[in-house]
């Protein structure tokens, strides 16, 4: 199924509706029935007015989840706020400090299918929820991915996107940054996304070759093609533009070589390198609208939490605020 993406900046109390709204839309569109989406708009309600009160505002930020047969939806909160010291001291319930009843952070646990938090005292909070259309959590296979995709302000749709295909070999991951900003940004990397959608079995540099050819008529895009050969341990890496891709061991940051040029217009030299995937190692690939100076030693604990709040925390620290940013962040279970 296509992804679905949904994000707002929230800054005031008009905003909480919007985010309610637009992961009502969400839910509806992935077959949530009526208990379960009044959950998520319990959740979500919970979260922006919690970001409001404690965090100076943030970033609600949403995107749709499938394994196997079951859809589900996650729901990234995002703040700069003063952080927690302990975060199972203040989402005891009854805990306040505000002067209200204090159950939120607690009701949003309870509300949600699977949950987890990054904070630190005066380092904000992002909180992850994820809901499930099926009574039980689906297993996550052998990848724990996790991604953000938000527009440049004041643009509704985003011309970065990402995508994965599961095929024999183990799994290829795909980044793009449409040219410019906009729908026809948008139109560009939603094509590459269908290039791997229709080939998810052929290597990375076919993949990124079948892109040059099927972009010719959009404005182009930057691509990175990640394709994870299971068997050897290694990434097959094809890029050519301006996305970011490296791999985190734990010790360090490996980048990974991407040559100049627009797939679809002036492609002067493309190549596949590889690359070990060790067990537990992090992919992490971004487009520009992500500063590329970050290393995740300075925030500690991180690289040990969900790859979602691996993605947001880049997106929140190292954003330039002035264009579409993708994050993708994939670790290696197994």
């Amino acid at each position: 199924m296509p992804m679905r993406n949904f994000s707002v900046a929230v800054s005031d109390p008009s905003q909480v509706s919007a985010a309610r709204l637009g992961l009502q839309r969400m839910a509806r569109d992935l077959d949530f029935d009526e208990v379960r989406a009044g959950r998520i708009s319990i959740a979500v309600t919970e979260a922006a007015t919690n970001m409001l009160k404690h965090g100076e505002g943030g970033t609600m930020a949403a995107r749709s989840l499938c394994r196997g047969e079951v859809l589900g939806l996650e729901l990234l909160a995002i703040d700069s706020g003063p952080g927690m010291a302990s975060f199972s001291h203040s989402s005891t319930d009854g805990v306040s400090s505000t002067g209200t009843a204090g159950t939120g952070l607690g009701a949003m646990q309870r509300l949600s299918d699977e949950f987890d938090v990054y904070t630190r005292r005066q380092g904000g909070t992002i909180l992850r929820m994820g809901f499930w259309n099926a009574d039980a959590v689906p297993d996550p296979g052998g990848y724990e991915t996790g991604a953000i995709v938000v527009p440049k302000s004041g643009e509704s749709a985003s011309g970065d996107a990402w995508a994965m295909e599961i095929h024999a070999a183990g799994a290829t991951f795909l980044v793009a940054d449409g040219l410019g900003h906009g729908p026809d940004a948008a139109a560009a990397s939603i094509a590459a996304v269908e290039v791997l959608r229709r080939n998810p079995e052929q290597p990375a540099i076919r993949i990124l070759d079948i892109a040059h050819s099927r972009l010719r008529a959009t404005r182009g895009a930057a691509l990175a093609v990640m394709r994870h050969e299971s068997a050897a341990g290694e990434i097959a890496f094809a890029g050519v533009g301006n996305i970011s891709a490296s791999m985190w061991d734990g010790t360090g940051r490996k980048s990974m070589v991407s040559h100049n040029g627009i797939v679809g217009h002036n492609v002067h030299r493309s190549e596949e390198y590889r690359y070990k995937w060790p067990a537990g190692g992090l992919l992490i690939a971004h487009s520009d609208g992500i500063e590329t100076h970050w290393d995740l030693a300075a925030y500690p604990g991180l690289a040990n939490c969900h790859a979602s709040l691996i993605a947001a925390l880049l997106f929140r620290e190292h954003s330039r605020r002035r264009d579409d940013a993708v994050v993708l962040v994939v670790r290696r279970r197994n």
